[in-house]
């Protein structure tokens, strides 16, 4: 039976918005996560979305500009030759991408600030349910919805991607 909920959610994931559904802002944080993991679930969802952090427009385009100067600082003070603070695509939370399908709910939305998170379902079951919740946190920079720090865990081990970055300037 196709209930409303899976007919919603296949449609975001094919591309278009059902007839009935208000198409969100492109500023908002939910349609900004939703046109990331969009493109992070397509062909076999290995692709990942490493294109989020991949270079210094990349992280301006998605990132707070406080914590895109905190990544700049963390790469600066990583020693030529080694692996920088972040060595995994925080937003699938995976060093080998897998993306077949995602959720993504709103927990708090307010005048300047968001949290949202992505429930990610991947073509192996292999990750423990916690590991496959990726939390974001958005803060509101001039008229544009920015993400100030994505959090999820490893293995059961909760991990901050600004906590990873401020750690490893104190080495």
């Amino acid at each position: 039976m196709l209930t409303r909920r899976t007919f919603v959610a296949a449609s975001l994931l094919a591309g278009f918005a059902p007839a009935f559904a208000e198409t969100p802002a492109p500023s908002d944080p939910v349609a900004i996560l939703t046109a990331i993991y969009t493109r992070a679930a397509k062909g076999k969802g290995d692709g990942g979305a490493a294109f989020v952090i991949e270079n210094k427009a990349a992280k301006s385009k998605y990132l707070s500009k406080s914590l895109v100067a905190l990544w700049a600082k963390a790469d600066a003070h990583t020693p030529k030759g080694d692996v920088g603070p972040v060595d995994f695509d925080p937003v699938t939370n995976s060093q080998e991408p897998d993306v077949k399908s995602f959720k993504v709910d709103a927990e708090k939305m307010e005048a300047d600030k968001a949290t949202v998170a992505v429930t990610i379902t991947g073509h192996r079951n292999d990750r423990k349910p916690a590991d496959q919740i990726v939390r974001y946190d958005f803060v509101r920079e001039a008229s544009s919805w920015k993400i100030d720090d994505i959090k999820g865990s490893s293995d059961g081990e909760a991990w901050s991607i600004r906590k990873m970055l401020t750690d490893s300037l104190k080495s």
